[in-house]
């Protein structure tokens, strides 16, 4: 079984050699596809040195085009069995992969959300209106896909290769989660949600996200919902996910 792990990049010297080093610490056969979004802080250099690696694939992105637009050249280029998105910061942690790929593995999923709201483990207290703003991203986004989903902004997505090569993306910023989101659910995929570990960061650590793209979320469920119809998932066999809680998985607030 093979992983390629889809990392989108910007500005994150600091923490870039880190998150890649715990990447390769999960005993996994994993391709790492380091896509950089522009950066100008260092980054390019760093992965310069990681391109040396048999099982790191750099590439470069010719200007700031955007998170969704980095992460939809990586799924194009990946070519294991199964894609997850890692970001480049310390937030989420590689150690959750085996967590995530489980019911992948297993033929039970199509999809599956490490949700930051799961689990029992401990997490870092953070800012209240961003969790507020969360629940109802998630909330809408919930009503307007009829799916029960704890946690729709997670960074952490795992999928079967073929599935989130198949759909097309759209979104070139922060609007890939709830575009995701509403395709994979209009196609009536197997969605699972298990526990993950947490550890945000503060504006001053490096956070990039803000209200704006909040708002943005929102118009994207909107337009996806109307815009997008709906087919049958391939392999599909439910059209609500089941939550599934590992209770060695961390928990997030």
């Amino acid at each position: 079984m093979k992983l390629s792990v889809v990392m989108p990049v910007y500005n994150e010297r600091n923490t870039l050699p880190a998150v890649i080093g715990r990447v390769f610490s999960v005993p996994l056969d994993i391709e790492l596809l380091c896509v950089d979004d522009g950066s100008s802080d260092g980054s390019r250099e760093i992965l310069s040195e990681w391109s040396k690696h048999p099982n790191v694939r750099v590439l470069l992105q010719p200007y700031n085009m955007g998170k969704g637009a980095a992460l939809r050249r990586g799924i194009r280029e990946a070519t294991g069995d199964f894609v997850v998105i890692q970001d480049a910061d310390l937030e989420y942690d590689p150690q959750d992969y085996p967590t995530l790929l489980d019911p992948l593995i297993r033929g039970k999923a199509d999809v599956v959300y490490g949700s930051r709201f799961l689990g029992s483990g401990p997490h870092r207290v953070l800012y209240f209106w961003h969790s507020v703003g969360n629940s109802i991203l998630t909330l809408v986004s919930n009503c307007l896909t009829n799916i029960n989903l704890s946690d729709m902004e997670t960074c952490y997505k795992a999928f079967r290769r073929e599935v989130i090569q198949s759909i097309p993306i759209e979104e070139d910023r922060f609007g890939f989660e709830p575009e995701i989101t509403v395709k994979v659910a209009k196609r009536s995929l197997r969605i699972y949600e298990v526990g993950i570990s947490y550890w945000g960061r503060t504006y001053e650590e490096g956070k990039k996200i803000g209200w704006k793209d909040g708002v943005r979320a929102l118009w994207c469920l909107l337009k996806y919902s109307v815009k997008e119809p709906m087919t049958a998932g391939e392999g599909a066999l439910e059209t609500v996910p089941i939550v599934e809680q590992h209770p060695s998985s961390s928990s997030r607030g």
